[in-house]
């Protein structure tokens, strides 16, 4: 089964399946078509923090699928140059992830040839797909970010405006990049891994990194081919907490994963069930749990490999039940709570003064999108490929614009995301899988910028309290905080922001609204409250059961 963000990534995935290929096979080629298919919100040369378990060994693994920032980014020279912002632009990207891990992932759990993955995408590239109404929608949204340059205007503006629903919409170079690398795998002649070393050198050490770098050094960006080649994705264990009997797997501190963890941990001791489905009490609770756990992302995050980050101390019964008491029934805090520090009886930093943004509502903060595969064999596979193309300039003749993700680090000194040379930033996409043991695999997760984890937590409730059918949890009405700075620069933050998705009773609102919550409504579904996918393996059945969000274009197909 394939669950995924676009119904042709979805196809694709599943297609490697029939023909034999395993879960992660299946997963990176579903992965690669969302590059194509949703490029708008996926880059190829994105990022993709990917999950895998492996039903042989019972064991989960993470691939971290993030680029680092250039040698040559420091934090003075956004401090001096750029008035302490990551601004637009060219020096905002960092090393290109996404191919990186896609052939990682294939070289160390797959089966198949990366041209044999990436047939799919290569097509849809190639040949065009027809233009839905989301994506059009948002290319129309941000339109004039892709004017600013001729690479990506000429893709994303044909004929000097944006595509509308029905057109063909064809990304040439694109694909001739994708078949550049199976061209160079099929050359390479040897075993399978010779090829797949092959495709990845045409892309870090060949001719495709040679095309990203020049253009960066002619238009002043940071990027050097000696950054490309000397990337390489982190193979690691996940971090892991309980929801009863049910492991939640999720990525490091390398990204917002772990906030989802400390939601559960925070949750724990709380019976939420007994509150009601959606009810003002639930939501109110929820609501500011997911409030302090963005509160210790804000003061901890960053990437682990170059500062410590306490994350067992984080999730630690002892730190949570702290934590827990910051909880008032009666009364919402009006902004972020102070982070904590697990070192310190949880205490106590003050939460950032308010940015006056327009905070959750940019479509460049809803990038992203998923996917989930279980194989025959009881692997499974979840993914969040990511990175927009309006807000970096795409490299002409090759139909890719390198991952700018350096908009979640911050040009502050002393703050945990402060941008570093040959640093992750830390990463809004968080692939998740759960987990009881002998009995169920369940990869999910969303896009959404800072919703993810939110949808993730609400969607696991209804499942695991409230017993709903995977669709109908999914499909359930949500909520979403916005009240502590954003991810994405300008990092915009409203306190006590609350909004709820127009499904959810009107009194609901009317309570939270008295209990201190700044309530605003969506419309009855939106795809702004997430694209949840999943796929649901009985382990001691062999049924699979999936899910796919109808908030976007989401689609699980399988048998």
């Amino acid at each position: 089964m394939v669950s995924a963000g676009h119904y042709l990534a979805a196809e694709a995935g599943f297609a490697i399946l029939e023909a034999g290929g395993n879960a992660v096979d299946a997963g990176v080629a579903a992965g690669i078509a969302l590059g194509v298919v949703q490029s708008d919100l996926v880059n190829v040369a994105g990022v993709a923090p990917i999950m895998i378990y492996l039903a042989e060994a019972d064991e989960v693994l993470t691939i971290s699928g993030l680029g680092t920032w250039p040698r040559a980014a420091t934090l003075e020279l956004f401090i001096e140059q750029h008035g302490g912002v990551v601004p637009e632009g060219i020096e905002r990207v960092v090393v290109p992830a996404a191919p990186d891990a896609w052939i990682t992932a294939l070289s160390r759990f797959g089966t198949m040839a990366f041209g044999e993955i990436a047939a799919a995408a290569t097509r849809f590239a190639r040949d065009g797909f027809v233009m839905y109404p989301l994506m059009a929608e948002l290319i129309a949204s941000n339109a004039e970010g892709y004017a600013r340059w001729p690479a990506n205007a000429a893709i994303y503006l044909p004929g000097g405006h944006p595509p509308r629903v029905g057109e063909l919409f064809v990304q040439a170079d694109l694909g001739r990049t994708l078949q550049f690398m199976a061209d160079e795998e099929a050359a390479a002649g040897g075993d399978r891994q010779a090829g797949l070393a092959a495709a990845r050198a045409a892309f870090y050490e060949g001719d495709i990194a040679r095309a990203i770098t020049d253009y960066h050094r002619e238009q002043g960006g940071l990027l050097t081919m000696e950054d490309m080649a000397a990337f390489r994705s982190e193979v690691e264990r996940p971090v892991m907490t309980r929801l009863g009997d049910l492991e939640i797997h999720v990525c490091g501190p390398w990204c917002q994963g772990p906030v989802l963890a400390q939601m559960v941990s925070l949750l724990d001791g709380i019976d939420v069930g007994a509150l009601g489905h959606n009810s003002p009490a639930y939501v109110h609770t929820v609501t500011e749990t997911m409030k302090l756990a963005f509160a210790d992302r804000e003061r901890h995050y960053t990437d682990p490999n170059l500062a410590p980050v306490p994350i067992a101390a984080l999730l630690s019964p002892g730190y949570a039940a702290v934590r827990r008491a910051l909880i008032d029934p009666d009364g919402a805090w009006p902004e972020m709570p102070p982070g904590g520090d697990p070192e310190d009886a949880g205490m106590a930093f003050p939460a950032p003064r308010a940015t006056g943004g327009d905070a959750g509502d940019s479509s460049a903060a809803l990038d992203t999108s998923y996917v989930a595969v279980v194989d025959r064999h009881g692997n499974a596979f979840s993914a969040t490929p990511s990175d927009v193309a309006h807000q970096a300039p795409v490299v002409p003749g090759t139909g890719l614009c390198p991952s700018s993700r350096g908009s979640q680090s911050r040009a502050i000194a002393g703050h945990p995301s402060a941008v570093a040379p040959g640093k992750r930033p830390r990463l809004s996409p968080s692939p998740a899988l759960a987990h009881r043991p002998g009995r169920r695999v369940m990869p999910f997760g969303t896009p959404g910028g800072d919703v993810q984890c939110q949808a993730m937590l609400q969607t696991l409730l209804n499942m695991e309290v409230f017993g709903m059918a995977p669709q109908a949890a999914v499909e359930a009405p949500r909520f979403a905080t916005y009240s502590f700075p954003g991810s994405f620069a300008p990092h915009a933050y409203a306190p006590g922001r609350l909004v709820l998705e127009g499904r959810i009773e009107a009194a609901t609102g009317e309570r939270l609204a008295a209990l201190g919550h700044g309530v605003e409504w969506w419309p009855e579904r939106t795809w702004r409250a997430g694209g949840m996918c999943l796929i649901v393996a009985d382990l001691e059945t062999g049924v699979l059961s999936g899910a796919a969000d109808p908030r976007r274009e989401s689609y699980a197909v399988g048998w």
